[in-house]
């Protein structure tokens, strides 16, 4: 098991491969006929958060392959995301604005630093959140390890550890949670993007970069699968034929 003192940054080598993301988008675009063939909704809303200083401009690939999907989608409002805990505020309105809108459950998916604020409002407004789905998103541990850490620092104004903090991000959304991750991420340690597995709460390994999984082909299909399931249905993700040879055996380590 890797603990909290043996990790590291991402090496150079893995940042310096994170220029696959602009590949990743081509194959996006390919894939997009097959993408076609991915478990449609029934037309629940969906929540998208994006990473750390990105906006909804980042998240309008995923967005419109769920529209397609048969979801309404909507982006955060939230101007760039900066990693400031003040934005949870607004968040909790978005939410429940949506919410009110169409009168039922919302999913919640949060890429990088998206997905933490995706599972702090989970917490904070239960009745709210169908489920959520994280990408990439480091809940299990600060941004000190990491290779974006002088600029979360510089975004949010925070500088070093909280600890208080800290566990708050390990703690569990109450509804259903998968955490997509890549063992190839180059921004911030996989093992820290990863929840011990149990009932309701799974990892999705895939392949790819940390800065294309908002538009990586494998993470939209398991996207839309897990979507696709019924409310409060909590069955875990399926590998059978074809997904043995794209998604490997789900990650074991405790965290």
């Amino acid at each position: 098991m890797t603990t909290e003192t043996a990790l590291r940054p991402p090496s150079p080598l893995l940042l310096a491969l994170e220029m696959r993301a602009f590949a990743e988008f081509g194959g996006y675009l390919a894939a997009r006929p097959l993408l076609e063939l991915a478990p449609s909704g029934d037309g629940h809303p969906v929540l998208v958060m994006p990473g750390l200083a990105a906006g909804d401009g980042s998240t309008v690939p995923l967005r419109a392959f769920l529209r397609r999907r048969g979801y309404r989608t909507y982006g955060w409002k939230a101007g760039r995301n900066t990693g400031h805990p003040g934005l949870l505020g607004l968040l909790q309105d978005r939410l429940h604005e949506i919410g009110e809108r169409n009168g039922r459950a919302v999913s919640l998916i949060g890429w990088s630093a998206g997905g933490l604020y995706a599972r702090e409002i989970a917490k904070l407004v239960p009745e709210r959140v169908r489920q959520v789905i994280t990408l990439g998103s480091p809940f299990a541990g600060g941004a000190d390890v990491s290779n974006v850490k002088r600029l979360h620092e510089w975004l949010s104004g925070r500088r070093g550890d909280d600890p208080a903090l800290r566990e708050r991000l390990r703690a569990t959304p109450p509804q259903p949670v998968t955490c997509i991750y890549t063992k190839t991420d180059g921004i911030v340690p996989w093992q820290r993007c990863v929840e011990t597995p149990r009932e309701a709460v799974e990892n999705i390994e895939v392949p790819g970069s940390h800065s294309g999984l908002g538009h990586n082909p494998a993470v939209l299909y398991a996207i839309a699968d897990r979507l696709a399931r019924p409310e409060g249905d909590a069955t875990p993700f399926a590998r059978q034929g074809w997904r043995r040879l794209v998604y490997p055996a789900p990650v074991r380590q405790e965290v």
